[in-house]
């Protein structure tokens, strides 16, 4: 389960950025996300066509990061996390179109991102405290 605090961060926030790879190279891609607490999984909207789709697809092994911006080092906040790329569920793509309504006229593609490790820094803790998150299966 998830601490709390990483909970409430995920929450706030609305984007993240997806790293995928292909061949040993390395793309990223920012895309708006719902955050699902209760499996710990992230959903996203983008097409098969687009390259950080297209490689997700081929390869399902995900990571990324999401931040706080900020030049004050004692509100530093942010996560890296790793997670398996899949489609959306039916209740996942209802959550995404809940937290992002306009989307409907969209018709995204929706797909999920089930976190498999998770770490978050939060400097409002403690300078550099870090708490974790690891998927047992």
């Amino acid at each position: 389960m998830l601490a709390p605090a990483i909970c409430a961060f995920l929450t706030k926030h609305h984007l993240l950025t997806l790293s995928t790879c292909k061949a040993n190279i390395p793309y990223c891609a920012s895309c708006f996300y719902a955050f699902m607490k209760e499996s710990a999984t992230f959903v996203i909207a983008t097409d098969a066509y687009t390259r950080h789709g297209s490689e997700a697809l081929e390869n399902a092994h995900v990571a990324g990061t999401i931040a706080l911006e900020t030049k004050i080092v004692g509100r530093i906040q942010g996560v890296q996390f790793t997670g398996i790329f899949k489609e959306a569920t039916e209740v996942e793509k209802r959550a995404y179109l809940k937290r992002f309504p306009y989307a409907i006229a969209m018709n995204p593609h929706l797909w999920s991102i089930e976190i498999t490790y998770l770490k978050f820094t939060d400097n409002t803790l403690g300078f550099g405290k870090k708490l974790e998150f690891c998927r047992s299966n």
